[in-house]
């Protein structure tokens, strides 16, 4: 049997059109599992008015909604990050009630968990009948602890707590539970995979959980080389101490000495940005380091326009859209070698930089900043090859297809493991 007309029941807690993170990420898996199977979609009450006004444009109808929330009373956690974390939780407790209805009225195939994507809380659908699926999950990957003491205080107070809250959360009867009884679980990175392996998850795979529409895909591969003195570097994202930028200014700062007149621009903003910007100062790069804070998306484009590389150097990244809108656009890549973008980026597409010591992650950077500099023709096939990695591997319309093979190996696991319980013991009298 193909796992073709499904019922499939989907959590998503968030989903919601026309955005990024995880609200895009549920809104596009639910679009691409309903290419094939028949879903009902179990999400935010929020999300309800930009889902309608996206299904008045674009009618979806084997795509069915059921909105759930929190009593109002419940509300108050959500402040801050770990009170979207409690009231998350506390959500997904509550939707269990409400998906054992949809079960019974419908009688699934399968249940199918994905936002947000991170192991550290529970899903409650492994407790109906039907085989559940859960993830892709990321959050089990760590800043190594050589890196801590580079981060200041606040990142160390961070890292130590994100730390003993994992090591609670990976106690959780109930993440345990999740882990145990789910048919498959899909992990975005290697470490995140670890993990689930620890909890007990009976399968697992790595599912790079990235893509990018058609649409994106066309418009970043029509950007135009830059191929044009100075070279110029770029990185983007949230100015969070976890995300390396330091590293990126440091290795930029060695790189200039023998690139001369390098650029390297950063775009985005975060608690971090003053402390770059003196870090900038003190290293006597100051000004050829642009900040250019949050721009919208199409200034966002023309940046990526003007740079030959892009650096992400993050620590603990499970996802990473940047690498793979840069190789989209054909900009080779300089990332440490470690959560999404270390297993997003191909050795043809860029450099990837072990993870050991920060001074270790520095030199490294650095080289690959000279060598991509002065190299204009490596840029070119570097870029060459990151685009076709993005059009083979990471369309969002391919996924569909892998979901269905996904979906086809837990139903003939699940097959498999009926026929073996219903078979005779040997010896038994037929």
């Amino acid at each position: 049997m193909s796992a073709s007309g499904l019922k499939v029941l989907l959590s998503a807690y968030s989903c919601e059109p026309g955005r990024g993170s995880e609200p895009g990420v549920g809104w596009d898996w639910m679009r691409q599992i309903a290419r094939y199977h028949d879903v009902w979609v179990i999400t935010r009450a929020n999300n309800r008015d930009a889902i309608e006004r996206a299904l008045a444009r674009e009618p979806m109808p084997n795509v069915h909604w059921a909105y759930f929330d929190l009593p109002r009373y419940a509300r108050f956690f959500k402040r801050g990050a770990r009170g979207v974390a409690l009231y998350y939780y506390l959500w997904q407790a509550g939707i269990y009630p409400l998906a054992r209805r949809l079960e019974r009225a419908h009688g699934f195939d399968l249940t199918h968990h994905v936002t947000f994507g991170k192991y550290w809380a529970p899903s409650f659908l492994g407790r109906l009948a039907p085989p559940f699926v859960w993830g892709p999950v990321g959050g089990g990957e760590s800043a190594p602890a050589s890196f801590w003491p580079s981060f200041g205080a606040r990142g160390i107070v961070y890292e130590a707590a994100r730390t003993a809250g994992r090591a609670l959360e990976d106690a959780d009867p109930f993440v345990r539970m999740t882990a145990r009884r789910a048919a498959l679980g899909l992990a975005k990175t290697t470490e995140t995979a670890r993990k689930l392996e620890r909890l007990g998850c009976p399968a697992v795979k790595i599912y790079l959980e990235v893509s990018l529409a058609a649409e994106e895909i066309r418009t970043l591969a029509a950007l135009p080389r830059h191929d044009a003195a100075p070279v110029r570097f770029l990185s983007t994202g949230r100015m969070l101490h976890w995300k390396g930028f330091y590293l990126g200014i440091e290795a930029f700062a060695r790189a200039a000495r023998e690139l001369g007149e390098a650029e390297y621009v950063l775009v985005g903003d975060g608690p971090e940005r003053r402390k770059l910007e003196r870090l900038a100062a003190r290293l006597g790069v100051a000004g050829q380091v642009a900040f250019r804070g949050v721009v919208p998306r199409a200034e966002a484009l023309r940046e990526l326009a003007r740079s030959d590389v892009v650096a992400h150097p993050s620590l603990h990244d499970s996802s990473g859209w940047v690498t793979i809108e840069a190789m989209a656009a054909g900009r080779p890549v300089v990332c440490l070698d470690c959560g999404g973008p270390g297993a997003q980026v191909s050795a043809d597409a860029g450099i990837k930089v072990p993870v050991d010591t920060p001074q270790g992650a520095i030199a490294g950077v650095a080289a690959a900043m000279v060598r991509l500099g002065r190299d204009a023709e490596l840029r070119r096939r570097m870029g060459d090859a990151g685009r076709r990695r993005v059009a083979e591997h990471f369309r969002s319309d391919h996924r569909a297809d892998l979901l269905a093979a996904i979906y086809d190996e837990v139903l003939a696991r699940r097959r498999g493991e009926l026929g073996h319980a219903a078979a005779p013991a040997a010896g038994a009298r037929r």
